[in-house]
């Protein structure tokens, strides 16, 4: 998992953003999260990937929210034009991301996922995520990390 902090940090380095990493102890939920980071609930980014059954074919997306938030599957399923989703097992997380369930970054496009990212992640003027460890997160100015990310944005949190 270093080796997928060492790499996120490479990237968002030779991306010219400003960023601050801490180091914290062992958290797995976006509660401890905050709670290790001293920011609000609501400036965590969840990042989950999804499975996708579709008529045809199975795929896996990566699906960013709030962290006082939850995904929706009935608009994930609408919106991906599925006839299912659910979330990727820890050993698929890890076989696709290298890193464990709880501590995958939001940047999807480092490992070819598609990222949808929901529309109230815009509301807050900077973000915190986790880095690829369950030790590490990463804040940075939203504008920053939309511009990076490139996510498809989209109204997929539960109301």
């Amino acid at each position: 998992m270093e080796k997928e902090l060492k790499a996120l940090k490479k990237f968002l380095d030779d991306s010219k953003v400003h960023y601050e990493i801490g180091e914290h102890g062992h958290i797995r939920t976006a509660e401890q999260a905050s709670v290790v980071r001293g920011v609000p609930l609501s400036q965590g980014v969840k990042s989950l990937i999804f499975k996708i059954h579709k008529q045809d074919y199975d795929d896996m997306v990566l699906i960013l929210v709030r962290g006082d938030k939850r995904a929706d599957n009935e608009k994930l399923v609408i919106l991906l034009g599925a006839k299912n989703v659910q979330l990727a097992s820890h050993e698929e997380v890890f076989q696709k991301t290298n890193c464990e369930v709880g501590s995958v970054h939001p940047f999807g496009n480092l490992h070819g996922l598609q990222v949808y990212m929901d529309k109230t992640i815009l509301e807050n003027e900077k973000v915190s995520f986790s880095a690829g460890t369950h030790n590490h997160s990463i804040s940075m100015k939203t504008a920053d990390f939309v511009k990076l990310i490139k996510p498809k944005i989209e109204d997929i949190a539960k109301a």
